[in-house]
């Protein structure tokens, strides 16, 4: 990612990375801010405008710390280096949370961050895995931070447990190498690459992500899949089909042996529709009338009669070509 602006919390260059990403951007026009929850000048801009929004990095200083249980791959949800992403997937849940100002934002107190996890981790009686992606796509940021490496190995160092996060991005190259001891659980999120294409808009090909998964099983991490988020377009079961026969021509042998599946359905929103009718308005649609309803105030799941069928035709499939491959969870 170059960024075309760069927001910022003068606070966060008394820190060793904002003064790192200070040198590295040299070129860039920084702008002073209070706080990167509330950026006036860019919260005041359009859902038109959704698309340059992207294009900027906002670095200040994570001020909340607070871990939220959880109960799929991970016992918690931890508050971590980054928020938001460039990326423009057409569905995303941070637009839920942060509207159009989903922009990636970088923390530049890692130093607090990691401490805090260690900590935490070392406090536990029994092994827990820590969900430290949830709030942003972590090999995207370490592209911007290069942070990934000294988390992966000062948690194996010192920490208790797991640390886990998905991605839809294939830049693995500079962890390959480290010295994780097993303790880092890497998750690759996939779809079709007509989905990638044309909604996971900025992200890596499929083929690239299954080349990425390959390599960081060969390097010794856990790896899982992460089937996320299924979207029932018109010709979604032969496409989701192909991805699947995909996958088992192209995984590696040991990957094939070691991988765990997780499935998620797509949950849409008000918010999603408003920004992508103005920002993309000859994208893909992905909101079906017909086989949606409400969840929540303002949101949109897939009618029970329809996710069935589709949850159905999944765990078939996957059974066929993976039939020794846990599901963890189908939601």
């Amino acid at each position: 990612m170059k960024p075309k602006k760069i927001y910022y919390e003068t606070i966060a260059l008394e820190h060793d990375l904002g003064k790192r990403l200070k040198e590295k951007y040299t070129d860039v026009e920084w702008i002073p801010i209070k706080n990167h929850n509330n950026i006036e000048v860019l919260r005041n801009k359009g859902n038109e405008d959704f698309v340059e929004l992207k294009k900027y990095l906002i670095i200040g200083t994570r001020k909340t710390h607070k871990y939220v249980e959880n109960h799929k791959v991970s016992d918690y949800l931890v508050p971590f280096t980054s928020s938001g992403c460039s990326a423009m997937c057409l569905y995303c849940y941070l637009v839920c949370n942060y509207n159009k100002c989903s922009y990636l934002r970088v923390y530049t107190n890692i130093d607090d961050i990691l401490g805090k996890l260690i900590k935490k981790s070392n406090k536990m009686e029994k092994e827990c895995t820590y969900e430290i992606g949830s709030n942003s796509d972590l090999i995207l940021e370490n592209t911007v931070t290069g942070n990934l490496p000294r988390v992966i190995e000062e948690f194996a160092e010192a920490g208790h447990g797991y640390i886990t996060f998905p991605t839809k991005f294939s830049m693995v190259e500079n962890l390959l190498d480290l010295d994780h001891k097993g303790k880092t659980i890497f998750r690759m999120s996939i779809n079709p690459q007509e989905i990638i294409s044309n909604v996971e808009i900025g992200t890596s090909s499929l083929e690239s992500r299954i080349e990425a998964l390959n390599k960081m099983c060969d390097a010794g991490y856990k790896v899982g899949i992460l089937i996320a988020p299924v979207i029932l377009i018109e010709n979604w079961e032969k496409i989701y089909i192909e991805m699947l026969d995909n996958l088992n021509e192209k995984l590696s042998k040991k990957a094939r042996a070691e991988i765990f599946i997780e499935v998620i359905f797509m949950t849409y929103s008000y918010i999603h529709k408003a920004i992508n009718e103005q920002a993309f308005p000859n994208a893909m649609k992905i909101y079906n009338k017909e086989m949606m309803t409400g969840r929540g105030r303002g949101k949109y799941c897939y009618k029970k009669e329809y996710r069935d069928y589709a949850e159905e035709v999944f765990r078939k499939e996957i059974k066929k070509r993976f039939n020794c491959t846990e599901i963890v969870y189908i939601v």
